[in-house]
C-alpha cells in the first residue's frame, strides 16, 4: 500500500505559486489594454487563459496541494497534474507574450512550477511500497487512450504544419496569433506528446513509472481541455476564429480523463 504522509514543503511550494498566479491573472484582467501588443486573436486568447488560471487552475492548484499536504491517496499525483499544466502556460507566457511588466512573475511563476515537479518525483524516490499501489489499474484502457490522444495531435499539428512548409507559408494559427512560432506546436511535438505516448507504453508494460505518470497526466488533460475548449468559445463570441465542435470535443476529452481518473484513484485506493 502507498502510504501517504503529511508533508509542509507541499503548501510551501504551492501557496506562494498560487500568490504569483493570482496576482499575474488578476492584473492582465484589470489593466485595461494589458495585451495591446498582441493580435485580436491573441488577445483574446490572453484574456481567456488569464480567466482559467484564476477561476479554475489556482483552485485546483491550492485544493489539491492541501489534500495532498493531509496525505490523501492520489493527492499527491492530481498536485501534480495541476503543476504540469502551470509550467506549460508558463512557458507560453514567457516566450509568446511579448515583454511587459509581469515578465519577472512569469519567469517566477515557471521556475516555482518546475522545480515542484522536480520535487514531486524525488518525493516518489522516497515512497515504499509503491508498486503495490497499483495493483488493481485498468492499466489497457489508460495506456492505449494515452497512446490515440499523443498520435491525434500529432497529427493534427503536422496536418497543419507540413503543408505550410512545403508551400513555403506560415501555419494558421501562427498568422493568426501574430507570432514568430507556435508555442503550442514547440512544447507539444518535443516534450508533451512523446511523455505521453511513452507513458502510454509504460503503462500496457506495467512499468511503475507508466503508472506514476497515468494521474498526472489525466489531470493535466482534463485542465487543458477546459481551457481550450474555453478559449474556443472566447473567440466565438467575439467574432474571431472559433468552432463550436471544437468545443464540445474538448468538453468530451475532458469528461473522458476525469471519469478514467477519478477510476484510476478508486482503484488505488482499493490496494
Amino acid at each position: 500500500m502507498i502510504q501517504e504522509t503529511k508533508n509542509a514543503i507541499i503548501l510551501w511550494l504551492s501557496l506562494p505559486l498560487a500568490a504569483i498566479v493570482i496576482f499575474v491573472s488578476v492584473t492582465g484582467l484589470a489593466t485595461p489594454g494589458f495585451y495591446a501588443a498582441e493580435t485580436p486573436n491573441w488577445q483574446a486568447q490572453s484574456y481567456g487563459q488569464d480567466l482559467a488560471d484564476l477561476f479554475l487552475v489556482t483552485p485546483a492548484l491550492i485544493i489539491s496541494s492541501i489534500y495532498a499536504y493531509q496525505g490523501r491517496k492520489g493527492a499527491l499525483f492530481i498536485w501534480a497534474g495541476v503543476i504540469a499544466y502551470l509550467i506549460y502556460t508558463y512557458l507560453i507566457y514567457c516566450f509568446a507574450i511579448h515583454f511587459n511588466k509581469l515578465f519577472v512573475f512569469y519567469c517566477l511563476a515557471l521556475g516555482l512550477s518546475f522545480y515542484s515537479l522536480l520535487w514531486f518525483f524525488y518525493s516518489l524516490l522516497k515512497r515504499k511500497g509503491i508498486s503495490e499501489g497499483f495493483s488493481n489499474i485498468p492499466h489497457r484502457i489508460i495506456g492505449i487512450y494515452f497512446i490515440i490522444i499523443s498520435c491525434l495531435f500529432y497529427f493534427l499539428w503536422l496536418s497543419e504544419i507540413i503543408p505550410a512548409i512545403m508551400d513555403g507559408d506560415l501555419p494558421e494559427s501562427i498568422k493568426e496569433t501574430g507570432l514568430i512560432t507556435n508555442a503550442v506546436h514547440v512544447i507539444d511535438l518535443s516534450v508533451f506528446l512523446p511523455g505521453i505516448f511513452i507513458a502510454g507504453v509504460l503503462i500496457l508494460q506495467r512499468k511503475i513509472l507508466g503508472y506514476c505518470l497515468a494521474p498526472v497526466f489525466l489531470s493535466f488533460f482534463i485542465l487543458m481541455n477546459i481551457t481550450i475548449g474555453g478559449l474556443v468559445l472566447i473567440m466565438k463570441f467575439k467574432d474571431l476564429e472559433g468552432s463550436y465542435a471544437v468545443a464540445t470535443i474538448m468538453a468530451v476529452l475532458a469528461l473522458i480523463s476525469a471519469v478514467l481518473l477519478v477510476w484510476f484513484i478508486k482503484r488505488m485506493q482499493k490496494s
